[in-house]
């Protein structure tokens, strides 16, 4: 019956799909690539062969699997690669990849024609998907065409939890589809065996592993020569009003380091004017990577509006604040600029990486705060100390062993 009314609701959205797509096309959320893909025409061919297929949501899900993307691009055993996600954010960061053997397609509308549709066309010999992603017309119709169904690097947050077993019927349903879960946390697996999976294996969050194409990006020698002569501060992953936050912890610092820069590196660059126009209405003179501008001496802020380049712009500096955390989002992965040696700054509300920051606490590489004094105190102090090698080295073996476990478990589905 729940199913029954869920496919309902989606058939009621489908209806007035043709409003939907002109708004957020409107809003740069779709293209015309977005919207063909998420009615199930492909727009690329499958070729021959065996295929994998992950889908994650975003930007977050995509990169944490990348590392593992990499390593079956070099599989013989592996003909194709699929990667679905539902942002155009995410299929912008692959673009930049360069694989030869992984297809990007935008992932279907959860009705039970397209997810049909969908699976005749792609026929992957395995489904893994990432974190939170849930689909209940999906999911039946892999179990129908007896495809092998893991859900990797699982995340259930309590409120999650809670809004599934308000209907556990229906959700224990869904749930009990899934072959295999991986979650990253104990309290996610205590949540999925409440949702009655059947087989969980705790084996570690995938965003410990660090991604290659971030590494060979390390050193930007034009970008160490402009910046030399300044001190920077990085604002990463920020969201709706924690640039105006940084704007101010800038201000503040600025009465004591004159040559201050601070990078801001947003979670979403399609906000960038909306971001510009806030600086400047504060008073503050920015410039964008994009732009190509040199560096002035009234240079306030600058605005890092590409993908995929976050890790020249940590080597700049000794520490970070991450964002998603001054607001009520539930933070952002600390991991890139930490294992880069930044320490890291953070909001109170980080509640969807809180074992991540509880380990770089006990490592004494982060301090949370949300009063501007208190972050700039942190940042005085920490713009003098570069962080210790040996912590670097522990994060980075528990992303390889973290990488072995996943791959080990993965091919047991693909022989």
């Amino acid at each position: 019956m729940v199913f029954f009314i869920y496919q309902t609701l989606i058939s009621i959205v489908l209806f007035f799909s043709p409003i939907i797509i002109i708004y957020r096309t409107f809003k740069n959320k779709e293209n015309k690539f977005s919207i063909k893909e998420k009615f199930s025409f492909p727009s690329k061919k499958r070729g021959d062969g065996n295929l994998i297929w992950f889908h994650g949501s975003s930007v977050g899900e995509i990169i944490s699997v990348i590392p593992i993307i990499r390593k079956y691009e070099k599989n013989r055993n592996i003909k194709k690669i699929l990667i679905t996600s539902s942002t155009l954010s995410s299929s912008k960061i692959l673009k930049n990849m360069n694989f030869k053997k992984t297809i990007h397609q935008f992932y279907p509308i959860d009705h039970f024609f397209f997810s049909n549709k969908f699976l005749n066309y792609w026929q992957p010999s395995a489904a893994i998907f990432l974190e939170s992603e849930i689909w209940p017309s999906m999911f039946r119709s892999i179990k129908k065409n007896k495809i092998p169904l893991i859900l990797l690097n699982a995340r259930i947050t309590q409120k999650t939890f809670n809004r599934w077993y308000k209907i556990k019927n229906f959700s224990k349903s869904i749930f009990n589809l899934i072959d295999k879960a991986y979650p990253q946390n104990l309290e996610t697996g205590i949540f999925l065996k409440k949702l009655d999976v059947r087989n969980i294996k705790p084996i570690g969050n995938l965003k410990f592993i660090e991604n290659d194409n971030y590494r060979n990006n390390k050193i930007d020698k034009n970008l160490f020569s402009q910046f030399k002569n300044y001190v920077t501060f990085i604002a990463a992953s920020t969201h709706h009003k924690e640039e105006l936050f940084a704007a101010k912890v800038h201000k503040t610092l600025k009465k004591k380091k004159k040559n201050l820069i601070t990078i801001i590196i947003p979670r979403h660059i399609n906000r960038t004017n909306q971001i510009i126009d806030a600086l400047d209405n504060f008073g503050l003179n920015s410039i964008t990577h994009s732009s190509n501008q040199k560096l002035r001496k009234d240079t306030d802020i600058y605005l890092v509006d590409s993908y995929g380049e976050s890790s020249k712009f940590y080597n700049l500096t000794n520490v970070s604040f991450v964002g998603g955390s001054i607001i009520k989002h539930g933070g952002q992965n600390p991991l890139e600029p930490a294992r880069l040696g930044n320490y890291i700054i953070n909001g109170p509300n980080v509640k969807n990486f809180k074992e991540i920051y509880t380990y770089l606490n006990n490592l004494k590489m982060s301090s949370s705060t949300s009063n501007i004094l208190s972050m700039e105190d942190i940042i005085l102090k920490r713009l003098k100390t570069k962080t210790n090698n040996k912590n670097i080295k522990k994060i980075i073996k528990i992303g390889n062993d973290i990488l072995e476990k996943n791959l080990f478990y993965i091919n047991k589905y693909l022989i």
